[in-house]
């Protein structure tokens, strides 16, 4: 009694490569397809997980403990005024470490020159600050100095980092000078974006002194940064007292927020439109098993005598089935891999020009060579099982 010769992994990975290395153009534009489809898993997972990263980082740096209140509205519908008493009724709270405000001024709007024409306002408003206002932000300086007890009487500001784009300043020169309110005012500093406090970043800010002699500024606050005792329940404990604290006689027309809860949010739905991208990706990858499918039912046709002369010589139908199995699997994988390698590389690049760290889960790269190795068998189980049907006589002399 013979039994059939064994085939050995270091055979069967010889045997498998056969017909890649035979019709390289072919079996790479099949793998084409593989690639495509892995490299757009890889990359959607890779970019949501580096930005949703890269505000986490952001949130730990700025802290969750930055509440605002600002003015809200009235049972009428107008604007609600917050009391000019409102940051100094705040600061008595337990667990309130500081607190900031700033007051828009009314009809003034700041120019570069008294030249510019009146409705170019480019959105920009002017409002009082006081000194340590950056540092409860959430923010710092760029360039120059900020509002100190002395600049804060005078004609001074200092411009967010929008609106210093906005006036076309790039830099703080010696007597540089802006237009506001019908008077020039000196520019000392430029502040950097603030990400929790956005809207100090189209702002020209000067001191309440300076806002109420040269501007005829009322001096109540319209927006209030609180900084609390950095854990979660002395946040949440200030945070629920703030409307009543800040305007006894009617909570109602206080807004509170805790601007951190918005960058968690935006961390929180960074991959919100993920789901399109990865339905194009199982689309390619849909497109690239059929390509591998037919690439494999080709290459049966083709060898048919190779087949023949495999089973004359003692092969074997399993050993048949395997060797084009394998096949179908060898060309996913090869298609898997690069297509692995191309998502890391954009996801890399992307991260890399946005100031982002770089990650790539292991469940993008190793849910992409999974799935190419399921396609594999997938495509080239049919493939097989027909090259294992044909005997030594219909191999050899089948046209």
């Amino acid at each position: 009694m013979t039994t059939s010769p064994r085939l050995r992994p270091a055979d069967l990975a010889a045997l498998a490569s056969i017909g890649l290395r035979t019709r390289k153009l072919r079996a790479g534009l099949s793998a084409l397809g593989i690639a495509i489809g892995v490299a757009a898993i890889v990359a959607v997972l890779g970019l949501a997980s580096s930005s949703q990263a890269a505000l986490l980082a952001e949130i730990a740096r700025l802290g969750t403990n930055l509440l605002t209140v600002t003015n809200g509205q009235t049972f009428s519908g107008g604007t609600a005024e917050l009391p000019v008493a409102a940051p100094g009724m705040i600061g008595r709270l337990p667990g309130v470490l500081s607190v900031q405000d700033t007051g828009t001024v009314s009809n003034v709007n700041a120019y570069r020159s008294p030249l510019i024409p009146a409705i170019d306002t480019n959105v920009l408003s002017v409002d009082a600050a006081t000194l340590s206002l950056p540092a409860a932000a959430g923010t710092s300086l760029a360039q120059g100095s900020y509002l100190n007890a002395a600049t804060a009487r005078l004609p001074v500001a200092v411009l967010g980092a929008a609106a210093a784009q906005r006036l076309g300043i790039d830099r703080i020169r010696p007597g540089m000078r802006i237009w506001a309110g019908g008077q020039w005012f000196y520019v000392t500093g430029i502040l950097n974006p603030a990400v929790l406090a956005p809207e100090i970043d189209s702002e020209i800010l000067v001191g309440f002194p300076a806002a109420q002699k040269y501007l005829s500024f009322d001096g109540h606050p319209s927006q209030i940064y609180i900084r609390t005792v950095n854990t979660q329940a002395a946040t949440t404990r200030v945070d629920n007292l703030l409307g009543a604290q800040a305007n006894p006689e009617d909570p109602s027309e206080v807004d509170v927020a805790r601007p951190s809860d918005v960058l968690t949010a935006q961390a929180d739905t960074a991959g919100a439109f993920d789901d399109l991208f990865l339905g194009l990706g199982a689309v390619a990858l849909l497109v690239g098993a059929v390509g591998v499918a037919n690439i494999m039912v080709i290459s049966v046709l083709e060898r048919r005598q190779e087949i023949g002369l495999r089973r004359a010589l003692g092969a074997t139908r399993g050993q048949i089935r395997i060797q084009f199995l394998a096949e179908a699997i060898v060309l996913s994988l090869a298609g898997g891999a690069v297509g692995v390698a191309a998502g890391a590389v954009a996801t890399a690049s992307y991260a890399r020009a946005h100031g982002e760290a770089i990650v790539i889960p292991p469940d993008a790269w190793a849910g992409g060579l999974a799935a190419t190795l399921l396609i594999g068998a997938a495509a080239g189980l049919l493939p097989a099982i027909r090259a294992a049907r044909l005997s030594p006589t219909q191999a050899l002399w089948s046209i």
